[in-house]
């Protein structure tokens, strides 16, 4: 069963930059979709961007070109290259994973998450 640990998270002014990293085991992740979701207060969880198949597979458009989603194969850790943060990004962000069957189906909520990780961005 694959387990999941986040890190980087902090706090920015907007503008800012900041790298959320999530290191992934207990499996081999090309098993696995995974991804960073995020929520804010008072708001639903917002999947944010996702990697499958070795590649980038989808943003949320309101961190198209702002955000980048990556993974070091040689250390298992999956990351999140946030810039040009705004205060309307802040959140905990989660890194989560599902089984490539489910998430290629869409059966529901993804089944493996991290603690989280929290990003607060200053105006």
């Amino acid at each position: 069963q694959v387990q999941l640990v986040e890190s980087g998270g902090g706090s920015v002014q907007a503008g800012g930059s900041l790298r959320l990293s999530c290191v992934v085991s207990g499996d081999t992740y090309s098993h696995y979709c995974l991804g960073w979701f995020r929520q804010a207060p008072g708001k639903e969880r917002e999947k944010v961007a996702q990697f499958d198949n070795d590649a980038a597979s989808g943003y949320t458009d309101s961190v198209k070109g702002r955000f980048t989603i990556s993974m070091d194969s040689a250390k298992n850790t999956l990351y999140l290259q946030m810039n040009a943060l705004k205060p309307e990004d802040a959140a905990t962000y989660s890194c989560a994973a599902e089984g490539l069957y489910d998430c290629y189906i869409g059966s529901g909520p993804w089944n493996y998450w991290g603690r989280g990780t929290q990003v607060t961005v200053s105006s």
